[in-house]
């Protein structure tokens, strides 16, 4: 799959009304993949014969979900997320974007469980779990690239990095960053929901199994969506950190619309 970076159609109406956050990313994802072949995804997303999208919400809607269809892996989505790591790591890309970006990383990683934890005792209808492990080994391949961000984040991408981090317990770069993450919630000491957030985070990063249910078990801590007592510990607190992170997103945005 080949995208021209500066393509327009032949009535130049394309170019015209084309949401500005699709012309970024179709040049990151040029400049990313030049000289390699792009994930099968950026046709649909990047081709001409497709869209126009009106607008940036719907331009990124449709970008989402294309790669991890309705919260759902498939047997493509293993090969979209490089598409989802080029803007992620791209300064051209605003930042809540790139938080955005990794929340999707983040989500594709702990699919099997959330919706372990979600439809408990049964299971997602549409679930994939060979096409989740896939997708989560891919995720895994560019952990260090991710997370290396970190430094020349602001606090918004850092809160999507720390649960990143967090749900690879056993990656070396993950590891390297609980440090970064504890010495971040102590300086968000005065800001309750993101201190306590990450707070969390290091737990599931770290936390022995009773420090860890102490946690998703408190009336605190567990202020989302509870999920059912036989749930694994593991999924439950996968799934409680995913709402958590949803709502210091809100937070942010609430603050910063």
């Amino acid at each position: 799959m080949v995208i021209d970076a500066g393509r327009e159609s032949p009535d130049g109406l394309d170019e015209l009304f084309e949401p500005e956050l699709r012309r970024i990313f179709r040049t990151v994802a040029v400049d990313r993949f030049r000289g390699f072949a792009m994930p099968p995804h950026a046709g649909l997303l990047f081709g001409p014969e497709f869209g126009p999208w009106s607008s940036d919400r719907e331009f990124l809607g449709e970008f989402h979900n294309e790669i991890h269809h309705q919260d759902t892996c498939d047997n493509a989505t293993a090969q979209g997320v490089p598409l989802l790591v080029a803007p992620a790591v791209d300064d051209r890309v605003p930042a809540r974007e790139r938080m955005g970006l990794v929340m999707a990383l983040f989500r594709i990683a702990t699919e099997a469980d959330r919706h372990r934890a979600e439809y408990w005792p049964g299971s997602h209808p549409q679930a994939d779990p060979t096409a989740a492990a896939r997708a989560r080994a891919a995720v895994g391949h560019h952990l260090t690239e991710v997370l290396a961000r970190w430094d020349a984040e602001c606090l918004g991408v850092r809160l999507a990095l720390a649960a990143l981090g967090a749900v690879f317990r056993e990656s070396p770069a993950a590891a390297r960053l609980r440090r970064r993450v504890e010495a971040l919630a102590d300086e968000c000491g005065e800001e309750a929901s993101a201190a306590g957030y990450l707070r969390f985070v290091t737990l599931v990063a770290g936390g022995t199994d009773r420090q860890t249910l102490t946690a998703v078990t408190s009336p605190i801590v567990s202020h989302g969506r509870a999920s059912h007592p036989g749930v694994p510990l593991r999924a439950r607190a996968v799934h409680l950190l995913d709402q958590m992170l949803s709502q210091v997103r809100a937070m942010l945005l609430a603050r910063h619309p």
